[in-house]
């Protein structure tokens, strides 16, 4: 099995399950995203969807859910086609990975983002958890960015931290009205204000 740069074989398994589905997601988002780092730690990307994934597992989610997490990206950011993923894991899992892609023809972000939420607002619970577990580690990687350079971190998420946060709340917003027990949402929230709070910290001791 091909490992990650922070998890080995076993640790994949106790993290995210020994289920052959999920393994195979595992080893195909591990050759796909092979190189690719994520904006604003850098991390490789691999952690990141290995981070979305646990979410899903350790919230008691199916494999299916898992495994498509292990693979939420993989349209958007690599060379595979939902066909592809349909092929070797079936209409389901597809599904969720289309849900879970941006319309990149949509050039406005902010407009493609409500497009975006829109999708998966239509597309049940099991995209409405996976969209949730992506912001919430995709907002706890932006605190650990802002925590090396601070307000400089913008210029590695490649928009503002101000519309980052007000897309973030409309996502918040989203999850919360849909599936408002999913513990996935109360994080989400926790973790917007933490980074409001790690913010108004950095603004005070300038």
């Amino acid at each position: 099995m091909i490992e990650s740069s922070s998890l080995g074989a076993e640790s994949v398994k106790s993290s995210v399950g020994a289920a052959p589905i999920v393994q195979e997601a595992y080893r195909l988002a591990a050759r796909e995203h092979a190189g690719q780092n994520r904006k604003a730690t850098p991390m490789p990307y691999l952690d990141h969807v290995l981070a979305v994934a646990e979410l899903l597992s350790d919230s008691g989610f199916h494999d299916e859910v898992v495994a498509a997490a292990l693979l939420h990206d993989a349209v958007e950011h690599t060379g595979l086609s939902t066909a592809e993923i349909a092929s070797r894991f079936g209409e389901r899992i597809a599904d969720l990975v289309s849900a879970m892609t941006d319309r990149e023809e949509i050039e406005d972000w902010e407009e493609r983002k409500a497009e975006h939420r829109q999708r998966v607002r239509v597309s049940g619970r099991d995209a409405v958890a996976i969209y949730a577990a992506d912001k919430l580690a995709g907002i706890r990687e932006a605190r650990v960015g802002y925590a090396e350079v601070d307000e400089s971190v913008e210029g590695r998420l490649g928009r503002s931290l101000d519309l980052r946060l007000r897309v973030w709340d409309r996502d918040l917003e989203m999850v919360s009205s849909l599936e408002p027990a999913l513990p996935l949402a109360s994080e989400l929230g926790e973790e917007l204000d933490l980074l409001r709070q790690d913010r108004a910290t950095s603004s005070s001791r300038t």
